[in-house]
């Protein structure tokens, strides 16, 4: 046949096809809207995906739209400069990121989302944050921020909906100065610098993250344009009955299946619309995005809308390619030819092969190749959906005797396994994937993970007041230390002294009660009125006792500290001050210089280098740390109340677990749906024979439980290989990430209990529709 005679019968009987699935009754209906639905929700959690870059990058694009980072700034106020600072902080774990602003002149630059900057003591606040704010939730926030709400920040001022941020008008803020961080006079916003690349670890474990939630999207795409094989069979066999040959049902079969992947098309780009909606309400770890954001780009919708159709009688012609279809019947239904294992172990072989010469290399420039990586982790995977067909058949083969129920269902699957190891294939590769995932990030979150130094068990959190507000200090501490919940508040000053001034690289005098110094030395007798200088710093020698020195902010000149409201001092060692051993204070600082009492510390200096209060919590007493944080807050909005922690994990880490979770729980809901929809396929398709069996007296509660062995066996089968690859992938990829080999089996118990779990929830939706399906009423036909 030639070329154009090819193309028209591949069009007619691709044609025919369609109409078969489309316009066949009420089965070619039932059988189009299962398939349309399984594939459906393939596609739309695939368009998902792929909007997920556009996503991130339009949130990036408005963090840095009103990012301070490389922001323009100006030495002096100006008809066009703001005064703007830092006021970020939490509430109940949640991040709230604020701003005090003080335009300077009528061209001052408005921050974006803002239409006009908001009055003295007025807030201009989230969304959400107003949400908070009026809820009982928000009771002790909405005391410590205690402002007016005159505005709401619009869309093009956050970066998701579930953002926490709130801009606050100031009456005055304090002069900036070199160095200074936390106020600094703009004239407008700009792009921050480029993030700095993550490391090749965390490069590996986003990479592991996509191909192990978007593989089983695509085997649950494949097992859904095969369902409904055997009705299909007797489709064709009749097809070929009335003159058919066999090159012509097989593309008939095709036309069949490319309908149902059109159909999954429209109802995924459904399915997409609604949960784009849904997407504005959800947030998890304060990470969230507008819907609007997710825009998949066109070429990926492209290749979607193409890879699906062609995927769809690519599996189709791959199944029928060893079936013999004849006018009375295929030959499925004899006994099957037994499955090879030769090409199966292929597979999995292949992906040690790429991925165990990796494992342990030294990476030239700390990166590896992601290309090789990903190719051995797909094939490992899909090498457990090959093998898993093959080892059902092999188990339940041997099987015998047995309660009635049992039997049923081992009978059942003795004459065809294929769809139920198909149903399952898509939970083995994600419980498989994510316990891999969970030993890397186990391993990671070790490799990450850094010790900070600080010492929670001395001082839950450290207050640290900002430069000219240490007037307030002990009225603050005495203020910490009646809040309830607080157990102890010890507040320290520190200002610098020097021989002559400037002096950049002078010694510190830290200056607090003796149960405070004693918090950073070990200082033995004390009362008020001693001064004592700390052994072993690189500037020991550089002051003495009986030296006459300046103190104040001694890093500049006079004239510059007292622009910005400071002064220096003269001030005398005291002859008598001890030497003792610095201690490392709650923050893992190692002090050095000298300490002082305060009737013994110099006065009037005006503005102190820092001063902070170390704050112990009783942690069985609710809301002492955003009491705390209140009371800070309230004394000076630029303090900043730093939660001491032992460990400190890396920042991007946080980003990719939240993206994991976010993916994990669409492919949950995926492979829920799936489930449900391939169990509901199957059971229509044998509702003549429940009906018989129940006709004949079998018993309902009998055939309930044959359902469920016959979801329940090839699940347990899934899940024991699912754990055995899960963890020989992880133990592969924390060779190849370098981080010592270890088992989590609360985790691999954890994920295939959730697995099971699930399977135990589609079976118990399906027994409605199962009950159903044995009425009398089920043995009439057509």
């Amino acid at each position: 046949m030639s070329a154009p005679g090819r193309t028209r019968a591949w069009s007619r009987d691709l044609a025919m096809g369609a109409r078969f699935a489309l316009g066949g009754g009420r089965e070619g209906w039932l059988r189009t809207l299962f398939t349309g639905v399984g594939v459906g929700l393939g596609v739309a959690l695939l368009l998902i995906s792929t909007a997920v870059p556009s996503a991130l990058a339009a949130r990036q694009e408005r963090g840095n739209a009103r990012s301070l980072l490389g922001a323009p700034t100006a030495a002096a106020p100006g008809p066009d400069t703001l005064l703007i600072a830092r006021a970020d902080m939490t509430y109940r774990g949640q991040d709230v990121e604020g701003r005090l602003l003080k335009p300077e002149g009528p061209g001052a630059p408005v921050p974006p989302g803002l239409k006009a900057f908001p009055a003295p003591g007025e807030l201009a606040v989230s969304p959400a944050l107003r949400e908070l704010l009026r809820s009982p939730e928000g009771a002790l926030l909405r005391e410590r921020l205690d402002g007016r709400i005159g505005a709401v920040i619009g869309d093009a001022g956050l970066t998701g909906p579930a953002e926490l941020v709130f801009y606050r008008g100031a009456e005055s803020l304090p002069a900036t100065e070199p160095g200074e961080f936390r106020v600094r006079r703009v004239t407008g916003f700009a792009p921050a610098p480029e993030r700095a690349e993550l490391s090749p670890v965390l490069m590996l474990t986003v990479l592991l993250t996509f191909v192990a939630l978007l593989l089983p999207v695509a085997v649950f795409i494949a097992a859904a344009v095969r369902s409904g094989g055997e009705r299909r069979d007797q489709r064709l066999a009749a097809l070929r009955l009335v003159g058919a040959d066999g090159r012509t049902v097989r593309r008939i079969a095709a036309g069949e299946a490319l309908a149902g992947a059109a159909a999954g098309l429209v109802l995924g780009s459904a399915f997409f619309l609604v949960g784009r909606r849904l997407v504005g309400s959800l947030s998890l770890g304060q990470r969230s995005v507008f819907p609007a954001d997710l825009a998949p780009a066109p070429g990926l919708v492209a290749l979607v809308a193409l890879a699906v159709p062609v995927a769809a009688v690519a599996v189709t012609l791959f199944t029928l390619r060893g079936v013999v279809i004849e006018p009375l019947g295929v030959l499925r239904t004899a006994p099957p030819r037994r499955r090879r294992i030769w090409w199966r172990l292929l597979l999995p072989l292949g992906g040690l092969g790429l991925l165990a010469p990796l494992a342990g290399r030294r990476y030239e420039g700390g990166r590896f190749n992601e290309w090789l990586v990903g190719g051995g982790v797909v094939l490992l995977l899909v090498g457990v959906t090959a093998l898993l067909p093959w080892l059902l058949e092999r188990c339940v083969g041997r099987m015998r005797g047995g309660p009635v129920s049992w039997q049923l269902a081992v009978r059942r699957l003795q004459v065809s396994s294929g769809p139920s190891a198909r149903l399952v294939n898509g939970i083995t590769v994600a419980v498989a994937g994510a316990i891999a995932l969970q030993m890397l990030f186990s391993g990671v979150e070790a490799d990450t993970t850094r010790e900070t130094g600080q010492d929670p068990s001395r001082a839950s959190v450290a207050v640290l007041m900002h430069g000219g507000t240490e007037d307030g200090l002990e009225e603050l501490g005495r203020q910490l230390a009646g809040t309830p919940g607080v157990v102890r508040a010890v507040p320290l000053t520190v200002v610098g002294v020097a021989r002559q001034v400037p002096s950049p690289g002078s010694p510190d005098v830290t200056i607090g009660s003796c149960r405070a110094l004693d918090e950073v030395a070990e200082l033995g007798p004390c009362r008020d009125g001693d001064v004592f200088l700390l052994s072993g710093g690189p500037l020991e020698e550089a002051v003495a006792p009986g030296d006459r020195v300046f103190a104040g902010d001694v890093r500049i000149s006079a004239a510059e500290s007292a622009a910005l409201g400071g002064k220096t001092v003269e001030w005398t060692v005291p002859a008598g001050a001890r030497t003792v051993r610095p201690r490392e204070d709650p923050t893992g600082k190692l002090r050095t210089g000298l300490l002082a009492t305060p009737s013994a510390a110099p006065k009037d200096v005006g503005r102190a280098r820092f001063a902070q209060v170390y704050v112990q919590l009783d942690d069985s007493v609710p809301d002492g740390l955003e009491r705390v944080r209140t009371a800070a807050f309230k004394a000076d909005p630029l303090a900043t109340a730093m939660t001491l922690r032992a460990t400190q994990e890396d920042g991007a880490l946080p980003g990719i677990r939240a993206g994991l979770f976010f993916g994990a729980a669409g492919v949950l809901v995926l492979i829920g749906t799936s489930l449900l929809v391939g169990q509901l396929e199957q059971l229509r398709e044998r509702r003549r024979l429940l009906a018989a069996l129940v006709a004949f007296g079998t018993r309902r509660s009998t055939l309930c439980l044959s359902v469920f062995w016959q979801t329940a066996l090839p699940v347990a089968l899934g899940l024991v290989l699912a754990a055995v690859a899960g963890t020989g992938l992880g133990s592969l990829l924390m060779g190849l990430a370098q981080v010592p080999v270890r088992v989590e089996w609360t985790q691999v118990l954890l994920l295939t209990g959730a697995g099971a779990g699930l399977v135990a929830a589609v079976t118990l939706l399906s027994l409605p529709p199962l009950l159903r399906l044995m009425r009398p009423d089920g043995l009439r036909t057509e």
